[in-house]
């Protein structure tokens, strides 16, 4: 069953979305109109951020019930609704499951606060250490401690992310049957998809120890266990019904368990996630600093991840943005001199190759980063803490708005610019995040009229259907010595195809192997391209020849 390496998915962030009621906020009837839309681009799944109850401390991740809707965005009613009416444009649904943690708020959470014993073992309890101390020297991945008071008793709960977000207990079998019945009660809707959030650091031992160098990550992430979990849920849930597609988020993962993890026969997930080439603009490491990006990192990492899924048959999912990462087009690209050509550059890149392409809202047509000008106008918990620490680094006010305006996730979580009319047609209300300003010449109905990027990334989504070099085809690294090529070779049978991306402005030559020279152009961000030995691509340059 080959379908899903056919597929394109696209990401929508409910919340900016698109608003029916004027309350400023998106909502699923909003998605329902938009659906046409989405027809026309071509995709046939969409993965959705949570839009179960929840507090909202992480946006949704911090769920309270995961069978609920949350009547921020409409009720069940509307959901049934939805699904109803994606299926009459042949469209798929992919949901988010959020099953490391769940909201202290969650009924199972309470009544352990409550004291009933059964609900306390489905959360990681322990005391602290014969000295005070607390259980282990980990830390949160949101900041501070991961260790917090349980109530008035004796004991601490584990939140490796926020502190509303307690972490469930794998090992207990009592959970595991409880999230098995999450999932198969949305299959029983009709949902044909899953995404597994931070999925790889479900597997805690049962004695948990210091973590001698380091804040714990070691101790937690991909650990053996969780392929016997992902096998045992596979079984008795989505694997039951060859259709589905899974995908899991990987945090700080490695491609050999990524590869594991997505390989066929062994019965775990479809695709895999990883976030490595979304960091090579963190300088030493640290997000929230001014840095370049480091296109000779961020090469090595595509075509290692790229080759050795193929080699040895897991698969990638492929994304540029997503609702916790800054646009791509403003981060690695020039968007104000080369926005058009940089926007395609980006989709071919990944398009083109090996895995499932994912199409975060708004990249279709060019979005770009909003560049706030103000702390107020930014809503991210995570942004305004980085403000507060950066502060007591002792920064200028200057050089704080200038990494927050590069660094923020509120910079794919503005609403999507529909039009050019107020709030962008988002909302006729006032919108729960400002509009980027340049809504007036970006927006759907304008790339529609005229644009060009829409209708590349539509014939992306057609070439992937229709040619099973690319959708089947294997990976290999080309021009990797080059200082400004992203180049790689996908092979199928006796099909090859060669795809080049210049990722500076500046013009550069690449030799052309003597027999791609007369191939066929497939697809380019430029009208006319050269098939000679040695070709100079031009600016943000990206074409692809099949022989």
């Amino acid at each position: 069953m080959t379908d899903f390496k056919k597929k394109v998915i696209y990401q929508i962030y409910p919340k900016s979305f698109k608003d029916s009621d004027g309350d400023g906020v998106g909502d699923i009837q909003g998605i329902i109109e938009k659906l046409p839309y989405l027809q026309k681009l071509g995709i046939e799944m969409i993965w959705f951020n949570p839009f179960y109850p929840s507090p909202q401390n992480d946006n949704g991740y911090d769920i309270s019930d995961y069978c609920q809707i949350d009547p921020l965005f409409g009720t069940m009613t509307d959901f049934e609704r939805l699904i109803s009416e994606m299926e009459k444009f042949g469209i798929e649904m992919m949901l988010d499951m959020v099953f490391n943690h769940t909201s202290t708020k969650h009924v199972w959470f309470q009544r352990a606060l409550a004291g009933e014993k059964k609900y306390q073992k489905y959360y990681i309890l322990r005391p602290a250490k014969a000295n005070g101390d607390l259980p282990t020297n980990w830390v949160s991945k949101f900041g501070g401690h991961a260790w917090q008071k349980f109530g008035e008793t004796d004991l601490y709960y584990l939140h490796l992310y926020d502190v509303t977000q307690a972490d469930l207990d794998w090992r207990n079998p009592d959970v595991r049957q409880e999230l098995y019945r999450v999932i198969n009660f949305w299959r029983n809707k009709g949902v044909k998809g899953f995404r597994f959030d931070v999925i790889n650091v479900i597997g805690k031992a049962e004695e948990l120890l210091d973590d001698p160098t380091g804040d714990g990550k070691k101790m937690y992430t991909d650990q053996p266990i969780i392929h016997e979990y992902l096998q045992e849920m596979n079984r008795q849930t989505f694997g039951q019904d060859a259709r589905i597609i899974t995908v899991g988020e990987m945090s700080a993962t490695t491609v050999e368990n990524c590869i594991l993890y997505s390989q066929t026969e062994r019965k775990e997930l479809t695709m895999t996630f990883n976030f490595h080439h979304l960091k090579v603009d963190y300088p030493n490491g640290e997000k929230w600093q001014e840095g370049t990006f480091d296109f000779e990192q961020l090469k090595d990492l595509l075509h290692g991840w790229g080759q050795r899924m193929s080699a040895e048959g897991g698969w990638n999912a492929l994304f540029w943005n997503n609702h916790d990462q800054p646009r791509a087009l403003t981060r690695f690209l020039d968007d104000k001199n080369y926005r058009v050509e940089g926007a395609k550059l980006l989709a071919a890149a990944i398009h083109l190759s090996r895995g499932t392409p994912y199409i975060y809202q708004g990249e279709e047509i060019g979005m770009t980063d909003p560049k706030f000008d103000k702390l107020a106008d930014y809503r991210d918990i995570e942004t305004l803490n980085a403000y507060k620490k950066l502060q007591l680094m002792g920064y200028s006010e200057a050089k704080i708005m200038r990494i927050i305006q590069a660094k923020s996730r509120d910079n794919s979580r503005t609403p999507m610019q529909w039009s050019d009319e107020p709030s962008a047609g988002f909302s006729t209300g006032e919108p729960w995040l400002p509009v980027a300003e340049n809504y007036q010449k970006i927006n759907v109905e304008t790339e529609l009229d005229h644009g060009s990027i829409f209708s590349f990334y539509q014939r992306l989504i057609q070439l992937r259907k229709n040619h099973l070099v690319i959708s089947e085809g294997s990976y290999t690294a080309y021009a990797t010595e080059h200082p400004q090529i992203y180049g790689y070779i996908r092979s199928f049978k006796k099909q090859r195809l060669l795809v080049l991306n210049n990722f500076f402005e500046k013009a550069e030559p690449v030799p052309l192997p003597a027999e791609f020279i007369s191939g066929k152009l497939l697809v380019g961000n430029y009208p006319e391209a050269e098939r000679k030995a040695m070709i100079t691509l031009r600016p943000y340059e990206t074409l692809a020849i099949l022989i």
